[in-house]
């Protein structure tokens, strides 16, 4: 929370009347006056007490009835997040399966993400493609647990994760921070905001990011370049108009992890272990703008306007291991993939938030319709080259880039149009009743391009997305909480029987507690029981689809902000049981990506006043449990680990500060993602060392 400081001064006497009364004073020492702020830029917090994800409007974590996490700035900036799958491997309750730099699989109570928001609008997320943002444009991450149906309409049910971009300032001020990574990696970022008027009513703000270098795999290669505008004019003093503009392009060598042997055990091979080709590539640009348009209306409510347009563009090919190793370490075959993949979407919202007194009662009010569209076009062709490639000894400079002829090409339309309302009303003091519900009109038809004929034509008219929650303020401090939850996605798989999938259906029942204590730091815990019925899955052992029911349930304890004088906390554990409870594989457990045990905990102490006041210290800890994958293959199963890092900050004047960090102090050689007998088996970090000079103005 920003915090204002102002001397009082209090007089000896009681008034003015003479100079000598005037002459007798004392002054205090600065008191600090918190208030509440959706922004955590500058705060220095690691926790913020409103947020807006599986909302409409900002409002304090404690009303929403489901559990949400905050990565605040002080975290991106302090921990040197540059990606969002960076900051999401170090936040509780999340799991990244890994690959390279913004290309990774997000995961919230074992289901994967399969959008991202900005700014509350919404936008496809496609692990392969690569279009997870770059750090440098947010001033902080939301995430909220659970089902988001009721605004988002259709998805996964495992949650949401939203983007709060920066937000151009009224009062002039920037920064240029330099990075340098022990792997050879290297990364610039400049960002300035500031007044364009002299009434301040027209504000502007610049980002701008250059990163490139090596990760520790050989050949792996990452690179990212981000420039950013927005711009606030306050057309009148109710009424605001944002606009913002972003550009990320993308150049990498890619890395799909590596082959186990023949009877799916790991390897234990050297974690700089290479599969890919000399002319392994991969680029992607993204273009998004956003326009949102907000007038407040007298009475405390508003309307609101968004709208959001993103292209994307990618372009790859690589090639992959293609068969397991053998005793020797040796593969028979390399895997390739190419792809060009365009696509284009449009996200327009519109709603109107009203307060109300019915009685003796208040309440709020939101009502409101949002449109989605979104236009692809894929090209596909894959292959494979049969020889024999040493892991030890990785030489593959007789493999030739194929020539592709794009043998599989379609076009993707999807439609999305719902009507949406939430009611909150306060019957009695400190209690809080939600509801809430959505209808949804839904089409999405795929043609093939080569033929010219229509492989998918799916939709829904109408579909119904109920929600319910209640929250009682038991203190102050403290507020239970209870809520269920639910969402829809549709799905083109076909079983047996030749006949379409029904869409599968998200619901979460979920109970928990909230507490802000000493205004400084916010606890959560949370008991949860989600379920998706109706899933498309593949039966082990055989090529069908059949309808599946799977169920995720688990506690959740998390802990954020300043838990003693200085010292910033960011943490929590997570217990986390999946299986599937009908169809063919009843009662096996469900995907199996996600450990049982889940602890990520980072925190950083200032020293504030004394002979170490420009020194501050911090230090993290990631350790999860056994894990597995699980598919048609069959299992592959992974131990446990502990990652510890380091970090420390010198304030060298009151502008600029360096700051280490020593990720994976013990040097821990450990699997943090597993796949196939061929293909996505990834080891972790080894110990590593950046250093980051920032200079503000």
């Amino acid at each position: 929370m920003p915090r204002a400081s102002f001397r009082r001064l209090l007089l000896a006497s009681t008034c003015l009347a003479t100079p000598a009364a005037a002459q007798d004073v004392l002054v205090l020492d600065d008191i600090l006056v918190s208030a509440s702020s959706y922004e955590t830029e500058g705060t220095g917090s690691y926790t913020t007490d409103e947020v807006s994800v599986g909302e409409k409007e900002v409002r304090d974590i404690r009303e929403i009835p489901q559990s949400t996490t905050v990565i605040t700035n002080a975290q991106i900036t302090g921990q040197g997040f540059t990606s969002l799958d960076t900051a999401l491997r170090r936040t509780p309750g999340m799991l990244v399966l890994s690959n390279d730099w913004g290309r990774s699989s997000l995961f919230s109570r074992g289901f994967e993400m399969d959008y991202l928001y900005f700014n509350g609008l919404p936008a496809p997320l496609s692990s392969i493609y690569g279009t997870q943002p770059d750090l440098a444009i947010v001033d902080h991450v939301e995430i909220l647990k659970g089902p988001n149906g009721l605004f988002a309409g259709t998805g996964e049910p495992g949650g949401a994760v939203n983007m709060s971009l920066k937000r151009a300032q009224e009062e002039f001020g920037g920064y240029v921070t330099v990075t340098g990574q022990s792997y050879g990696r290297g990364r610039i970022e400049a960002d300035v905001t500031g007044a364009m008027n002299e009434s301040g009513t027209l504000r502007g703000r610049a980002v701008f990011a250059h990163e490139e270098g090596d990760g520790f795999v050989d050949m792996q290669e990452n690179g990212v370049d981000v420039a950013y505008g927005t711009v606030a004019w306050d057309i009148t003093p109710d009424t605001m108009l944002t606009f913002s503009l972003s550009h990320m392009e993308r150049d990498i060598s890619p890395f799909n992890g590596l082959p186990t042997d023949a009877d799916g055990n790991l390897l234990d091979i050297d974690r700089s272990t290479t599969t890919m080709a000399d002319w392994n590539d991969f680029e992607n640009t993204v273009d998004d703008y956003i326009l949102e348009l907000r007038h407040e209306l007298e009475g405390g409510g508003f309307v609101k306007f968004s709208s959001r347009y993103s292209t994307r563009d990618v372009d790859f090919i690589y090639a992959y291991a293609g068969s397991a190793a053998d005793a020797d370490n040796k593969i028979s075959r390399l895997s390739w993939l190419a792809r060009e993949f365009e696509e284009d979407s449009l996200a327009l919202d519109a709603y109107a938030s009203l307060p109300f007194d019915l009685g003796a009662m208040s309440g709020n009010v939101i009502f409101g319709a949002d449109y989605q569209k979104v236009e692809s076009r894929m090209y596909q062709a894959r292959g494979a080259i049969s020889g024999s490639w040493d892991l030890d000894d990785w030489d593959v400079s007789d493999v030739a880039k194929p020539d592709v002829e794009y043998t599989t090409k379609t076009d993707t339309d999807t439609e999305r149009f719902g009507l949406y309302s939430q009611l909150r009303l306060q019957p009695v003091e400190r209690l809080n009743v939600i509801a809430g519900g959505r209808f949804t009109w839904f089409d999405q038809t795929t043609k093939d391009l080569t033929t010219n004929e229509i492989t998918d034509d799916i939709g829904e008219d109408g579909h119904f997305t109920p929600y319910g929650g209640v929250t009682y303020d038991v203190t102050d401090w403290a507020t239970v909480y209870a809520s269920y939850t639910s969402i829809f996605q549709p799905q083109t798989e076909t079983d047996v029987n030749d006949e379409l999938i029904d869409p599968a259906e998200g619901r979460q029942i979920e109970v928990g507690v909230k507490a802000r204590v000493f205004d400084a730091m916010n606890a959560s815990l949370a008991f949860f029981d989600l379920r998706q019925d109706n899933r498309a899955e593949v039966a082990l052992g055989t090529s069908d689809y059949y309808a599946m029911d799977v169920e995720s349930r688990g506690v959740e304890l998390e802990l954020s902000g300043e838990v003693l004088p200085g010292l910033q906390l960011f943490g929590g554990y997570t217990y986390t049981e999946m299986k599937y409870t009908d169809g063919p594989m009843d009662g096996d457990v469900f995907k199996g990506y996600t450990p049982e045990h889940m602890l990520q905990l980072s925190g950083e102490y200032d020293f504030g006043p004394g002979a170490l006041d420009r020194l501050s210290l911090g230090a993290g800890l990631t350790w999860f449990s056994d894990f597995k994958a699980v598919s048609s293959a069959g299992e592959i199963e992974a131990d446990g680990y502990t990652v510890v890092n380091l970090a420390a900050a010198w304030e060298v004047t009151e502008q600029s500060e360096i700051r280490l960090r020593v990720n994976n102090l013990f040097d821990e050689t450990y699997y943090s993602r597993v796949g196939s007998p061929s293909v996505f088996n990834f080891y972790g970090d080894p110990m590593n060392v950046e250093v980051a000079f920032t200079q503000r103005f």
